[in-house]
């Protein structure tokens, strides 16, 4: 695409409040919110979906379709209390079936593995009365909490792939391949509403004509501009700061030779500097990470991991000739085309790589082409993208490198991480009661990433919103999710 056209009159004309916002990528994945793996789709999704609880911009989670909940002392089972008078998008009031549904779903292992990993520990959801619901897991977890952000969709909806409706601020209207995604205000929404009537989310898959795109007044806003793109827009425009909540890396194929080799990635971690890649990226902005967490997540973030692999380039010679590469080797970085970030991110990669005398070759693929054939297909051999957080638990950056689990798209295999992984159920053997166990639980988990060089981590980015200046009201959250409800439109 060239570009992301006219926004044309979709959202209900000129006389109606409105914004369009360029987005980097179509929702290709899924609508389906119980499917959706793109962090690109996700974010768009927060709009029309809700679970039983919801983060706010500060991290908590405040009663959502639940007015109340409680946990037991021994966090095996969990109390929703649904708030009176929630309606659906189509106008269907939200039920105790539907909840029960809608976890059940989740759970399911029909295919394989649950949609939501966590949901594994389920053991029954059961509807106490009709305003009840009741989830009992197989053992204790504190942090289960957080995954009843998951969404409630409707138990009727027999297509929620092509038809989206949830309890969110905003609701669908259309979908345009390739071009656009459309919502509007939803009249019936049980919180706050939203400001703004209609929203299209505008697909700007070319990187190079942000700026021309923003000029021009086809978009009104993007949320992750680079430092170059932001010091070209002129007066019409702030630019907001804050963190992207990613692991940026340089995710190895753990399977695919010479990354099998251990010493062999570990070289590549000691040729890699983050500081120069965000110097030069990022203008210095952003913040260095050495395993799969970045610092959103508070005390479960290790800043002293990032000196494990400080640039050493004899360490790192020495290293590619014990695995057997004296000479160094070859190799592609597939990136995907529409995330400018990354493609610079690769790019400086390249060049660090060649003073051990690794040639690495940057391929350009489209989004979805990544998404099918990288994320789950796993043919690449290395890419530089970014991983989110599904949820606020750390478990939910973490658990994807258990060696069965289905996202572990890097191929990671472990012995030592998997033990802590009761019967593969991707529940850590200290996640229990004791906050303090739990804690050096994961951070146990992460220094093993690092150890074995399971990626070469650079940094969680700077995310840089682009924003007309007759917008206001954007805030950002320690997830990655775009929020326009919170939006409006400064008076004259």
């Amino acid at each position: 695409l060239s570009g992301c056209g006219n926004a044309g009159d979709e959202t209900g004309g000129k006389n109606s409040s409105q914004i369009t916002v360029g987005i980097a990528q179509d929702l290709e994945d899924s609508l389906d919110p119980h499917k959706a793996v793109a962090a690109g789709t996700e974010e768009v999704l927060f709009n029309l979906y809700e679970g039983l609880v919801k983060p706010d911009s500060s991290g908590d989670l405040q009663p959502a379709l639940a007015s109340d909940f409680q946990i037991s002392e021994d966090a095996t089972t969990y109390t929703f209390t649904l708030r009176e008078g929630v309606k659906f998008h189509d106008g269907s009031p939200v039920t105790a079936e539907d909840v029960k549904y809608s976890i059940d779903r989740c759970a399911d292992t029909t295919n394989g593995d649950p949609l939501v990993a966590a949901y594994s520990d389920i053991q029954s959801v059961n509807i106490l009365d009709e305003k009840t619901v009741e989830v009992v897991l197989d053992g204790p977890d504190t942090d289960f909490l957080a995954y009843m952000t998951n969404a409630v969709i409707p138990a009727s909806n027999e297509n929620p792939d092509t038809n989206p409706i949830g309890t969110g601020p905003y609701k669908y209207v259309s979908r345009s391949p390739q071009e656009n995604f459309v919502v509007e205000k939803f009249d019936d929404y049980w919180g706050t509403p939203a400001n703004i009537e209609h929203v299209t989310f505008k697909v700007c898959a070319n990187a190079d004509s942000i700026v021309m795109d923003l000029q021009g007044g086809s978009i009104d806003m993007f949320a992750r501009v680079t430092p170059a793109q932001a010091d070209q827009l002129g007066d019409s425009f702030q630019v907001l700061e804050g963190t992207m909540n990613l692991v940026q890396a340089l995710y190895l194929n753990n399977e695919a030779e010479p990354f099998n080799s251990e010493l062999v990635r570990q070289a590549l971690c000691y040729a890699v500097d983050p500081q120069e890649i965000m110097d030069i990226v990022s203008g210095g902005k952003g913040t260095e990470i050495g395993s799969s967490m970045f610092p959103a997540f508070g005390k479960y973030y290790m800043p002293e991991l990032n000196d494990m692999y400080k640039q050493d380039l004899d360490k790192a010679k020495d290293l590619l000739k014990e695995a057997g590469y004296e000479n160094g080797f070859s190799f592609t970085i597939t990136v995907p085309s529409n995330y400018q970030q990354h493609i610079d991110t690769a790019q400086v990669i390249v060049e660090q790589l060649k003073k051990i005398g690794v040639t690495a070759e940057i391929n350009l693929i489209e989004w979805d082409s990544w998404l099918s054939d990288g994320y789950a297909g796993r043919k690449y051999e290395a890419t530089v993208v970014g991983v989110d957080a599904s949820s606020l638990t750390p478990s939910a950056l973490l658990s994807r490198f258990v060696s069965t689990a289905s996202n572990n798209f890097v191929n990671f295999s472990n012995a030592d991480y998997d033990a802590h992984i009761i019967g593969g159920t991707m529940k850590y053997k200290i996640l229990a009661i004791d906050d303090d166990e739990k804690t050096a639980a994961f951070k146990e988990c992460e220094t093993l990433l690092a150890e074995h060089a399971a990626n070469v981590y650079i940094q969680d980015l700077p995310c840089l919103v682009a924003l007309n200046k007759k917008y206001a009201g954007y805030e950002f959250y320690p997830l990655y999710v775009q929020d326009i409800s919170k939006l409006y439109i400064m008076e004259d």
